[in-house]
């Protein structure tokens, strides 16, 4: 009489088994990018499907010995080939269960299929032996599944297009892990949906032959949820470094000194703490190893005083007063209240007026992003335009740029007058064709202009203080005129990254405005009775919001 051999698979493995055999036959490379990552618009989907493979989709499985197994999947229809020892698999799970390395048996078996195309795929078998004492591994698993997971393959992967992959992947889904697998010379990089927390086949993983060390290490460090935290919290100290090397006027001496002993003495720093900052400021990308010592990037060029488009005023602001008063942003949560007026006793606006040096480093930060303003006289046609009036801005810097770049055009500056008295050395160069006029939005704006700027202006206010000023440049300007509002706008997307909103928490914090959304300053101009014409893109995610008197004799909705 033959003995029967007790079921190595629970019945729940058995369904999961043919769940994922059902997976393999109804997709292909490019459904299993989009089902993993249905963000993907079609032109990227098509592009990342050119340099991958749909290769195999994986499950773990927790029979109870390997003794019977393969009988048992071939009763299911799935031909297996010879066991592999798993080493990426096992490492995770000995990890995240806290259970040694020795005490896990995690094989992985191969069943040859065909995709939905017919070409050539595999299910992939994580095995793992599960006596009565690791039975807890297997019903959590069970439960969320952290190892099933669609695989593309890359065929002809070198370190650049693995790298170029990883990246890509990366930006949609968060890292999880990956490892090195002896046994077969591949190595593996997973990647999971960071919206589910039990993602299934929400997971990816990414193989390719070969051994890629660096690019392994990058992955796993970014894998670890700690590292992401830690590297966020620690984001005021990156704001202190780099103010520390301007204030040390570090990135003007990198131009000429290099050795370590030069640069101390150059800054009167300590040679050992000055070495250690300049450590952490190449690894924040600004400083960089070089034959005799230390070099600037492209990136901290941009901290020297002497080149155009510095952002040295901006380190000094953010890191100076600024960082004093984020550090109130709590109650500033709690009671919708900016925080720079408690921590400095007045609005920004009338503490750094009441401060020379203060109110020169304000204007200067102003004008600090200068790509902005050689954006706008790239995108918008000046020349049939008279006069340009240029509402509240600040020590003319973008003025300047209007006037340099449109000889026949003349210009008008209207602020207040501590302000125009900074305005005359940067508006110098084309003083006799630019007017400067005391004054602010709230009182007399001139009436004479074929186009009115209002750079960065309405995000310090309230939507009620906003229509204010809209409303008395409506007044002003003439029928014929255009508004030109320059502003950052919050993507409409809360998943989409911008600058607009960090600095919508600037604005909370130490202005007591606001960044908006495109919509919004729509209706706002509607409501002083603009029409929003155009929208064009700037750098540095600045728009200019192009607008004209909406028409009279017929009702405007405040939608093109």
């Amino acid at each position: 009489m033959t003995a029967t051999i007790a079921p190595a698979l629970a019945p729940e493995d058995l369904d999961r088994l043919t769940m994922v055999t059902a997976l393999i036959r109804t997709n292909d490379t490019e459904s299993v990018i989009a089902k993993a990552m249905p963000q993907l618009d079609a032109a990227d989907r098509a592009a990342l499907t050119r340099y991958t493979r749909f290769t195999h989709a994986a499950v773990l499985v927790f029979p109870n010995t390997f003794k019977g197994l393969r009988q048992e999947l071939t009763r299911l229809g799935l031909q297996v080939g010879t066991m592999f020892p798993s080493v990426v698999v096992r490492q995770r799970l000995s990890t995240r269960y806290g259970v040694p390395l020795p005490d896990l048996t995690v094989g992985i078996l191969r069943a040859r299929m065909t995709d939905r195309l017919g070409s050539p795929c595999e299910l992939e078998i994580f095995a793992m032996v599960t006596p009565p004492e690791l039975a807890h591994i297997a019903a959590d698993e069970r439960r969320h599944g952290r190892e099933n997971h669609f695989a593309l393959a890359v065929p002809h992967a070198d370190p650049v297009l693995l790298a170029g992959l990883r990246t890509a992947v990366s930006t949609r889904m968060l890292p999880d892990g990956g490892g090195y697998n002896g046994h077969e010379d591949n190595t593996v990089l997973y990647f999971r949906d960071a919206h589910h927390p039990a993602p299934a086949y929400r997971r990816l993983e990414l193989i390719s032959a070969g051994r890629y060390p660096a690019l392994l290490a990058t992955h796993q460090r970014e894998s670890a949820a700690g590292t992401r935290l830690l590297r966020l919290m620690t984001g005021a100290w990156a704001t202190q470094a780099i103010t520390t090397a301007v204030e040390l006027n570090l990135p003007d001496h990198l131009v000429t000194i290099s050795d370590l002993p030069g640069l101390a003495a150059a800054t009167d720093a300590d040679q050992d703490s000055l070495g250690r900052l300049l450590r952490y400021l190449t690894t924040l990308g600004l400083v960089r190893a070089s034959e005799d010592g230390h070099a600037l990037t492209d990136l901290g060029t941009l901290l020297r005083s002497d080149v155009d488009g510095s952002l040295r005023p901006l380190a000094l602001m953010y890191g100076g007063p600024f960082y004093e008063s984020f550090a109130a942003l709590t109650d500033a949560v709690r009671t919708g209240e900016e925080s720079y007026a408690k921590v400095f006793g007045q609005h920004h606006f009338t503490h750094m007026a009441a401060d020379p040096e203060l109110a020169e480093m304000f204007h200067q930060s102003m004008a600090a992003s200068n790509a902005v303003f050689a954006d706008l006289v790239r995108v918008v046609d000046f020349t049939d335009m008279q006069i340009v009036v240029d509402v509240a801005g600040g020590n003319g810097a973008l003025l300047s740029r209007v006037l340099g770049a449109n000889p026949n055009v003349r210009g008008v500056l209207l602020e207040r007058p501590h302000a125009l008295a900074a305005a005359e050395s940067t508006l110098a160069p084309v003083a006799d064709r630019c007017s400067l006029v005391p004054g602010d939005f709230t009182e007399c704006i001139p009436a004479t202009g074929d186009a009115y700027l209002l750079s960065r202006i309405l995000h310090d206010w309230d939507d009620t203080q906003c229509q204010g000023i809209l409303r008395n440049l409506a007044a002003a300007m003439p029928d014929h005129a255009e508004l030109m509002v320059i502003e950052r706008l919050l993507p409409a997307d809360a998943d989409t990254d911008s600058l607009a909103v960090p600095w919508d928490i600037h604005m909370l914090c130490n202005v007591g405005g606001r960044e908006r959304t495109e919509s919004h300053y729509r209706e706002l101009l509607a409501a002083a009775g603009f029409e929003l014409t155009t929208t064009v893109p700037l750098a540095l995610d600045t728009y200019v919001l192009r607008a004209r008197k909406a028409v009279t004799g017929r009702e405007f909705t405040g939608r093109e």
